[in-house]
């Protein structure tokens, strides 16, 4: 099992104050030197939190994987063009929305998601497809050429008993094997953190988990004391 790390709320930090702290890219360097196997950022249309700059600079420093999460539309389609990253993962994306909401709509938009996967395949790039764990999606992210898909945990993560939990842990693991049964590669993410992850993580079929916000929110107190002792060494020195 991999595990990828999002880093796109350590820009979220940095972009509050309209500064360059704290910076993404030294932020991916530590994930890796920890051990990650790959970096994903998110380059919204709004550019809430990962810039263009990010993006390049990030092309040229990620050692291990750099998966380009974006909407289907045309800006950011040219600039994953230019940058051609290791993985495309191609998301929902409302203006409004916090986070994404939710998996894509494969099934209503083969013919469009189909001609972005054909011009990120002419460049060689693969593509992973973020949707719910649906047989339906499965099937038609297979039939218009994805490379594998990422299932989306959120309602797995947000769900408010144990009975609720296991039924939609186990849509999850049942779609996951159906994946890779049709020859996908099988990624999870969303909502994923330190109480829920270990069961997804047992689960074969899935080869990667792609996880941010609670790693970030995490790292927020388990880094900050050495931080603040650094800080007072300098000061009181």
């Amino acid at each position: 099992m991999n595990l990828s790390i999002n880093i796109d709320h350590i820009a979220t930090i940095r972009n509050a104050r309209g500064g360059t702290e704290p910076d993404p890219v030294a932020a991916a360097e530590i994930c890796e030197r920890a051990g990650a196997d790959g970096i994903v950022v998110h380059l919204r249309e709004d550019r809430r939190h990962i810039k263009d700059k990010d993006v390049r600079i990030l092309r040229e420093s990620v050692k291990t994987k750099l998966d380009l999460e974006m909407g289907a539309n045309e800006d950011i389609i040219l600039i994953a063009l230019e940058v051609v990253p290791d993985l495309i993962t191609l998301v929902p994306e409302k203006r409004q929305e916090l986070t994404t909401e939710g998996g894509l709509d494969v099934v209503a938009q083969k013919d469009k998601l189909g001609r972005v996967i054909e011009r990120f395949h002419e460049k060689k790039i693969p593509v992973s497809l973020f949707i719910h764990p649906d047989r339906r999606q499965i099937d038609a992210s297979k039939e218009i050429g994805a490379d594998m898909i990422e299932l989306h945990t959120g309602e797995y993560s947000d769900a408010v008993n144990e009975t609720e939990q296991m039924r939609l842990f186990k849509q999850i693991q049942k779609s996951a094997v159906y994946g890779k049964s049709i020859e996908l590669g099988v990624n999870a993410g969303h909502g994923l953190n330190y109480g829920n992850v270990a069961r997804v993580a047992e689960i074969g079929a899935i080869d990667e988990m792609s996880i941010g916000h609670s790693i970030i929110s995490r790292a927020a107190f388990v880094g900050l004391e050495r931080a603040v002792k650094e800080m007072l060494a300098l000061v009181k020195k």
